[in-house]
């Protein structure tokens, strides 16, 4: 199996009202790591991945995005827009892109901040012979208000337990939103309807007895919808760089 992943759907519909006033003239995607686009750091970092071909959903304020990456020429790749008069969640922005996608594919919720090595994750996903797609999964430090995944020792997913919990499972991963798919898990998307991934489209992939696993690894990976998490990301920067 050739273990090269060579597109990748960014999801970036999102209205960033958590993020405002920074988001009142930019989308959620164009706030400013360390001077530069979020969204162009999600390109470098695929591209270093081998990386060329990017599916880009839009909803608030579109043009931004367009006139700022164009084509994708001047980062070297290429970039399909879909724009979307209503949004429709993270399935439903990935299904736009049905007739473009290959094989397999890298998505990411455009507002988080990775630093993730992606090839490594497309080995792990090649070593999973009829699997259907890939996430990673991690600990995290507040298990109450998080997505979280009951896993087997081979890291394939047995259950989803949405937040909030009455009581935690014995054994859990949370959810973080970084996932290779199979282009089979498209016809569990319904088409022009808002359908979200890990709400719907995960528990549905599981009844149906499909091979769905885990990755973790200790590369960067962070949520910065809120302004503290925002924060946090370029103080991270900051000193990495500094």
């Amino acid at each position: 199996m050739d273990k090269r992943i060579s597109q990748a759907v960014i999801l970036s519909a999102g209205l960033g009202t958590r993020l405002r006033p920074i988001t009142d003239n930019i989308p959620k995607v164009m706030v400013p790591i360390a001077g530069k686009p979020l969204l162009e750091w999600h390109i470098e970092q695929f591209k270093r991945s081998g990386v060329r071909e990017f599916f880009i959903n839009l909803h608030y304020l579109p043009d931004v995005i367009r006139d700022y990456f164009g084509d994708g020429y001047k980062l070297g790749v290429k970039i399909t827009y879909v724009f979307e008069p209503e949004i429709r969640g993270t399935a439903g922005g990935v299904k736009n892109f049905e007739n473009f996608l290959g094989e397999n594919f890298f998505v990411i919720y455009g507002d988080m901040f990775s630093l993730v090595d992606y090839s490594k994750m497309a080995v792990a996903f090649a070593e999973k012979p009829g699997a259907i797609g890939m996430m990673v999964i991690s600990e995290n430090d507040h298990p109450q208000d998080s997505d979280l995944v009951e896993v087997d020792r081979d890291m394939r997913f047995l259950k989803i337990y949405l937040k909030p919990h009455r009581a935690l499972p014995a054994t859990r991963k949370t959810l973080d939103a970084v996932y290779i798919f199979n282009k089979r898990i498209l016809g569990y998307i319904p088409t022009e309807k808002y359908h979200e991934i890990d709400h719907q489209l995960l528990s549905a992939i599981l009844a149906k007895g499909e091979k769905f696993y885990g990755y973790e690894t200790n590369d960067y990976l962070y949520d910065i919808g809120t302004m503290e998490r925002y924060n946090q990301v370029q103080e991270y920067i900051k000193k990495k760089t500094g």
